[in-house]
């Protein structure tokens, strides 16, 4: 089937919801979630390249859209699970980096192979273009969050996805990004309405990082 597989199986990223399970206001699926991500790491590494950063913008794009395409194989897995242990992590993303290799080698012409294992291999890593995407990732799952609390969710696993988040994105060696994101995104996000006391819930973060 070739690269036509490949394709049709980008129709599935759009039916898989992130969060899966929990009542939420506005559903998001993984295929619009990379789009922002791409949009989020785009702003951060325009503002890392205004600090003397060199970006390499093929890379960071490849990395950003790419990111969750293994999702195709094992659907969203939801963050509290994800994260209980290190262990679990690491074993979830060895099944979706099998899986992916598998999709590879089974329906991607040769020729391409080698070109598809690179730009659908994990994205987080230590290059600066891994950090923008890792930055990114963490950010939409900081707004899908906020947006179910503003509204009034009450799910306690919005906090903690909102907690984690928060946390995830002030700890990124990314000191112009992060100071930017705390300094001016930080506060618009703390002047907006809420039904809960984010700016508590905030503040109860930043004094534990």
């Amino acid at each position: 089937m070739g690269i036509h597989k490949f394709f049709m199986s980008l129709n599935d990223l759009e039916r898989i919801i992130r969060c899966p399970g929990r009542f939420k206001f506005e559903e998001h699926n993984v295929a619009a979630h990379s789009w922002k991500v791409s949009q989020y790491a785009l702003v951060f590494a325009t503002i890392e390249e205004n600090h003397g950063a060199t970006i390499d913008w093929k890379s960071l794009y490849e990395k950003t859209i790419n990111h969750d395409y293994g999702e195709v194989f094992i659907g969203d897995i939801k963050t509290p699970v994800k994260h209980s242990s290190p262990e679990l992590k690491e074993m979830i993303a060895h099944v979706e980096e099998k899986m992916v290799e598998d999709f590879i080698l089974r329906e991607i012409p040769e020729h391409f192979q080698a070109v598809f294992k690179e730009r659908l291999k994990e994205g987080k890593d230590g290059s600066l273009e891994g950090r923008l995407l890792e930055l990114a990732d963490k950010l939409d799952q900081f707004y899908e969050s906020f947006s179910e609390l503003k509204r009034g969710n009450t799910d306690p696993e919005f906090i903690i996805m909102y907690q984690h988040a928060l946390k995830g994105i002030l700890k990124i060696d990314l000191v112009p990004s992060v100071r930017y994101f705390k300094e001016t995104i930080l506060t618009d996000v703390l002047q907006e309405d809420t039904t809960i006391d984010i700016t508590k819930l905030t503040n109860e973060v930043i004094e534990k990082v």
